[in-house]
């Protein structure tokens, strides 16, 4: 069970692939905390922004842990990232 999912989702990441990302595969990218697996980021985003998340993929870089969440088609990636400031 998520208790905090500002504690595991920390902070949109933003650059020109992660923009066209969103445009075509109505997905945002996350970087997320360290530890958190799939799942757990899955839950958070699903209770922070209430929509519904198709899938998520993670990798991790020098710069941390992202995770680029896709939404199912009734949520629009684009309308979210409005919503918490991306554009």
């Amino acid at each position: 069970m998520v208790t905090d999912p500002y504690a595991i989702v920390l902070y949109p990441f933003v650059t020109e692939k992660s923009m066209s990302h969103m445009e075509k595969n109505n997905a945002l990218e996350f970087v997320v905390k360290r530890t958190a697996n799939k799942s757990l980021i899955k839950k958070a985003v699903e209770q922070m922004f209430a929509v519904k998340v198709k899938s998520v993929n993670t990798r991790i870089t020098q710069k941390g842990k992202h995770a680029t969440v896709v939404f199912m088609p009734e949520y629009k990636a684009e309308d979210l990232g409005m919503r918490i400031g991306v554009f």
